[in-house]
Order: C-alpha cells, then structure tokens, then sequence
C-alpha cells in the first residue's frame, strides 16, 4: 500500500489583502494585540500585499531598509510606521478604550 502525499501551497496573508478595508481590519487587530514586533511585521505583510519597492519609494525609504525595518524583531521609529501607514492609504487612529458610562 502506498501513501500519496499532496502538496499543498503555504498560507501567504497578503494573497488576501484585496483592498484598505482589509488592510485596515488585519492592522486594527494586530495594534489592538499590543506587540510592537507583531505591528512592524503586519505592516511588511501589507507593504508586500501592495508591492514593497512601491511602498519603499512612497514612504521615501529604500526597499531594503524598508525591509530590515519592517521585520517581525525590529522595533521601527514611530515616524518609519506612519510614512509607510501613509504610502498604504492608511493611518493610525486613538480611540477610547473604556466608553464612557452614560
């Protein structure tokens, strides 16, 4: 008897990503996880969905600083996150977190 293996192709998230409501739903999730890292990689993620030399010349960075700043272990400067935030079309926003009691 023998045993037939299937190849399956792997998961990749930005295969997903169609559109900014779709970015910006995978990034509300990762910012209200509150791990940096997971943040820096969810936006390379994203900048992958969209194109990274894209992303790179739009935030005015190179693509492999782009990259090394977007990795899963690296803790990017907050101006690095809002320029590519702003080269994805989207951006960062404060809401309370208690609602207030009425």
């Amino acid at each position: 008897m023998s045993t037939q293996i299937t190849k399956t192709r792997s998961f990749d998230l930005a295969e997903s990503l169609r559109d900014e409501e779709d970015i910006a739903a995978y990034l509300t999730l990762v910012i209200e996880d509150g791990d940096p890292g997971e943040l820096a990689h969810a936006l390379g993620v994203v900048a992958r969905a969209r194109g990274m030399a894209q992303i790179a010349a739009d935030a005015g960075m190179g693509r492999e600083a782009l990259y090394k700043a977007l990795r899963a272990d690296a803790s990017p400067r907050f101006d690095t996150i809002a320029r590519v935030c702003k080269a994805l079309g989207v951006k960062l926003v404060a809401v309370p977190e208690h609602a207030p009691a009425a």
